[in-house]
């Protein structure tokens, strides 16, 4: 699979082509339906969100490397995630791992204002640079923070998506959830985890299963700890 999105966009291509089969083949044939989420994904250029040694492979389905110990998820589970966030315009949204800064991009492409908290200070800068390239800055703010413990100051939030896996859905961030809105966080073992989706309904929430995933720990102190 990576050699054919290679092969499609090659040296100086126009990646145009891959994103559109991404979205296609990975997503729309695999039961993305929300159209938003759908054209979001082929707009906002992931080739700009990979490091450059990898650039080729951005379209592949898969998750790969940032550095940092990190990871952009494959593309398939940002769509899933987005899509399963149910976001609006004008929605205040919570991200928790900022990463490259692709979710996040996604997300402010959806009309979202997005504060992004990142455990590793390394990955900030260059994430804002990637948010400037694709012009989605002025939509994310960036902070270096424990995001396990999620940020009371800006609650309520009208979602929160987490890009870490955690081993139980962090209480913070059920009581940081507006009323009605929704919560998706990978949950289980460092191993492996099932994608869920938290819904608030006054202080009960429901807790829904969505499908398996792997993705990597989410450390702090409500989350795992660090090695």
């Amino acid at each position: 699979m990576r050699r054919i999105f290679a092969a499609m966009t090659g040296p100086g291509g126009d990646p145009s082509q891959a994103r559109a089969a991404m979205v296609a083949r990975q997503l729309r044939d695999r039961g993305i339906t929300d159209e938003r989420v759908l054209a979001a994904m082929g707009a906002v250029p992931r080739e700009a969100f990979v490091p450059d040694a990898i650039k080729r492979d951005a379209y592949a389905d898969e998750a790969l490397p940032i550095g940092a110990g990190q990871t952009i998820s494959q593309p398939y589970m940002v769509a899933k995630m987005t899509e399963d966030l149910a976001v609006r315009p004008g929605d205040r949204v919570l991200e928790i791992g900022t990463g490259s800064g692709y979710q996040a991009a996604i997300l402010a492409w959806l009309g979202a204002e997005v504060t992004s908290l990142e455990r590793q200070a390394s990955l900030i800068p260059e994430a804002r640079a990637n948010l400037a390239a694709v012009g989605l800055e002025a939509g994310v703010t960036i902070r270096e923070a424990d995001g396990s413990l999620g940020d009371a100051a800006g609650a309520p939030w009208d979602g929160i998506i987490v890009t870490a896996a955690a081993p139980a859905v962090p209480q913070a961030l059920r009581d940081q959830l507006r009323d009605g809105r929704r919560l998706v966080i990978p949950v289980g073992s460092r191993e492996r985890q099932l994608l869920m989706v938290v819904t608030r309904h006054g202080d009960e929430w429901r807790d829904e299963p969505d499908s398996a995933c792997i993705f990597v720990p989410l450390i702090g102190a409500a989350g795992f700890d660090g090695e």
